[in-house]
C-alpha cells in the first residue's frame, strides 16, 4: 500500500557549456526571445543584464514567462519525458507540466545566457524509501493488483513539490495539488 501521494519537480539547468540539438535549441531561441522582449524595459539601452534589468524595472521578471514561449515547441518534442531524469533501469519519467526560467543573461554576450526547465510529474505513489532510492509508482494504477513500481535516486535538481501521507486506513485520498506560479 502506498505511504503518500507526491508530485516531483526536476530542474534542468542550461547554460553555454549544454551539450546536444534540444538544449542548444533552447539555448538559441530562448537568447533570441530575451533580446527582443527586454527592449520594453530598456528602450535607450542603458542595462546589460537581466538581473540589471530585473533592478530597474521590476516588469522584467515577465522575461521568464516571456522568453518560455519561444521554447514550447521545442518543449512538445519531449512528448512528456524528462530528458535528464531516469530511474534506475533508465526510464525517462513522465511530466505534466513545466516552467521556463531565466536565469541570467547578457544582452552583449550569448555565453552568458543560463536558463532552467522545471518539469514537473503527475501525482505519484510513494510506497517506500530504500536509502536514497524512491519506490513509485503512477497513481493511475489499480489498488486491488500489485503496483509496477520504479525507483528513483535522489539527485541534484530534484525535488518533492507536493506531498500528502496517506492515512492507513483509508483507501482514497483526494489530493488538492498547489498551483505552480
Amino acid at each position: 500500500m502506498a505511504k503518500a501521494l507526491l508530485t516531483i519537480a526536476y530542474r534542468q539547468t542550461l547554460d553555454a557549456s549544454s551539450q546536444g540539438d534540444f538544449e542548444k535549441g533552447i539555448l538559441y531561441f530562448s537568447y533570441e526571445e530575451f533580446k527582443l522582449k527586454s527592449q520594453a524595459y530598456n528602450p535607450d539601452g542603458r542595462w546589460n543584464t537581466f538581473s540589471e534589468l530585473k533592478a530597474a524595472d521590476g516588469r522584467a521578471n515577465s522575461l521568464h514567462y516571456k522568453s518560455g514561449f519561444a521554447v514550447t515547441g521545442l518543449i512538445q518534442t519531449l512528448h512528456n519525458k524528462i530528458p535528464v531524469l531516469k530511474d534506475t533501469l533508465g526510464r525517462q519519467l513522465v511530466f505534466e507540466t513545466h516552467q521556463f526560467e531565466l536565469i541570467e543573461s547578457a544582452l552583449d554576450n550569448k555565453l552568458l545566457h543560463q536558463v532552467a526547465i522545471h518539469y514537473f510529474t503527475p501525482v505519484l505513489k510513494l510506497h517506500a524509501i530504500i536509502g536514497e532510492h524512491l519506490l513509485l509508482s503512477y497513481t493511475d494504477q489499480d489498488d486491488k493488483i500489485p503496483a509496477d513500481t520504479f525507483l528513483l535516486v535522489m539527485q541534484p535538481g530534484l525535488s518533492i513539490s507536493n506531498y500528502q501521507e496517506l492515512s492507513a486506513n483509508s483507501n482514497s485520498v483526494s489530493l488538492n495539488m498547489a498551483s505552480r506560479v
